[in-house]
């Protein structure tokens, strides 16, 4: 049989074992040399089918003491609501798990990309503000957000999307505070795909596609339908879901909660 085949058959029964329960969170796997003789296969395919399995976060390679399950991981679920969409606003909150806390902003000003020109209704390479952001709940990167401001609210007097730091209530009461521009809703829409290799990077999870990506857009407008920004934010599927309530629902407190 194919060797570079092989380490998937591996993997798939051994990701069946830990699944399944029969080998539980904690579990020490056998020896690499049980495995060969279990599989009839060879070390290096034997390794690199474990290999596979720790990039997909289900093993624990600790060097000498051995390979280890990993607990399954809960997901932190954001509840989507009418108000507030699918979030991306600056800020740190408060969350059934602990803090949320917001990396200190990385702030730039490039040329619009077509796509993000097209939202905010700007000539392709007319020049926007970028303000990036990590979002972290006990010390785990959660999402990663970027959001699009016009440069015209620059030059009309908010500098302080240009600052490298948090504006105290989040952007949008300060663009509301300083210039008056106000924003009463969004757009709001969502895609899953395979992760960039930064994004897997940043992350810590495989490049191969076995854990997708998350990718929200939201376009906040004001009362004449402007566009005032467009937040893109990133989450990656094993540490994230998503939820909503409807009707009368809706009025309950939710669990969870967005940025």
């Amino acid at each position: 049989m194919d060797e570079s085949t092989r380490y998937r058959e591996i993997a798939a029964d051994l990701q069946h074992k830990i699944e399944s329960g029969e080998w539980p969170p904690g579990e020490r796997l056998p020896s690499d040399a049980q495995l060969c003789e279990d599989y009839e296969a060879s070390r290096n395919t034997v390794r690199e089918a474990v290999r596979l399995l720790v990039t997909r976060g289900l093993l624990d390679k600790q060097g000498s003491k051995g390979t280890f399950v990993l607990p399954k991981r809960d997901p932190y679920s954001t509840v989507v609501n009418t108000d507030t969409g699918f979030g991306g606003f600056e800020g740190t909150v408060a969350t059934p798990r602990g803090k949320m806390d917001f990396t200190t902003p990385k702030v730039e000003i490039q040329q619009a990309p077509p796509e993000i020109a097209s939202d905010l209704k700007l000539d392709v390479g007319a020049p926007v503000v970028i303000r990036h952001q990590q979002r972290l709940i006990k010390g785990e990167l959660w999402s990663m957000q970027t959001s699009y401001y016009p440069m015209r609210f620059v030059t009309d007097g908010a500098t302080g999307l240009l600052q490298v730091e948090d504006l105290t209530g989040g952007t949008r009461k300060y663009l509301e505070g300083a210039l008056g521009v106000k924003e009463v809703g969004s757009y709001d829409s969502m895609k899953v795909r395979v992760p960039n290799a930064n994004e897997a990077a940043a992350f810590s999870i495989p490049d191969d596609g076995w854990v997708s990506v998350f990718e929200t857009r939201q376009i906040g407008v004001d009362a004449d339908g402007t566009p005032i920004r467009v937040t893109i934010s990133i989450y990656p599927a094993d540490r994230n879901q998503f939820s909503m309530k409807t009707g009368t629902l809706a009025d309950e407190s939710p669990h969870g909660g967005s940025g």
